[in-house]
């Protein structure tokens, strides 16, 4: 679904990211672990085209998309959840939700605000509600329906549980199983190794910029030393 070989990324001359690697399932959730600063909204972003790469390749659904537009990825299919969630603060519920829709693609069912609405219930009583009257976990649910209009084939979700509740942090755990249920493959950037656990198929840890673990979940989480290596503060 997506394949990332060797990316390498700068801010300015600040080298971040050196020699990224990793694979994306079809049907799968993967997370990108580490800690602040390790890298990887960069990847997100390198990914994205946010960041142009220095080098390395980004495939998607088999083509080179390394280097293109945002706005061109987007509309092959690759959906983003950026960190700072950027919801349009004078905008309603609904209309945030509109911003985002594309034509359906095939073999896909489409999203619509119906089915936003289904995946997060909560969003319902506060469709008319400006985006910037909102909560944290309530922004965060608006950020990921309004890519979801998008009708994506693979989504990445940057750190959704930053900040939320625990309450909240078990209403995404249980929105991304129903993403993986539907097909959808999902590249999820993590701290919260809860949530990572309960969701996640497969797992790479980064670490200044660089690969350090891939592997099962399964495997991650009988790997103490590595836990512990890269992953504990």
């Amino acid at each position: 679904m997506l394949h990332v070989e060797a990316l390498h990324a700068h801010y300015g001359r600040a080298h971040i990211l050196h020699g990224v690697t990793l694979t994306v399932h079809a049907g799968q959730v993967h997370v990108l672990l580490g800690r602040n600063g390790a890298g990887k909204s960069t990847t997100m972003k390198a990914i994205m085209g946010l960041v142009p790469p220095s080098a390395g390749r980004v495939e998607f659904l088999g083509q080179d998309i390394t280097g293109r537009e945002p706005f061109e990825i987007a509309r092959a299919g690759l959906g983003y959840v950026p960190e700072e969630r950027r919801i349009f603060a004078e905008l309603t519920v609904e209309e945030n939700l509109e911003t985002g829709r594309q034509k359906p693609r095939p073999g896909l069912r489409p999203w619509s605000v119906e089915r936003v609405y289904e995946l997060f219930p909560s969003l319902v009583a506060m469709r008319r509600r400006p985006g910037g009257r909102m909560s944290g976990g309530e922004q965060q649910m608006l950020t990921i329906g309004r890519s979801l209009m998008g009708n994506p084939q693979l989504i990445m979700l940057d750190e959704p549980s930053e900040g939320l509740a625990p309450v909240i942090v078990e209403r995404m755990a249980a929105a991304i199983r129903v993403l993986k249920a539907e097909g959808l493959s999902v590249l999820l950037s993590e701290q919260n190794l809860f949530l990572a656990q309960a969701v996640s198929d497969r797992a790479s840890i980064i670490e200044r910029g660089q690969i350090r673990w891939t592997g099962s979940m399964a495997a991650l989480m009988a790997d103490t030393a590595a836990r512990q290596a890269y992953l504990s503060v």
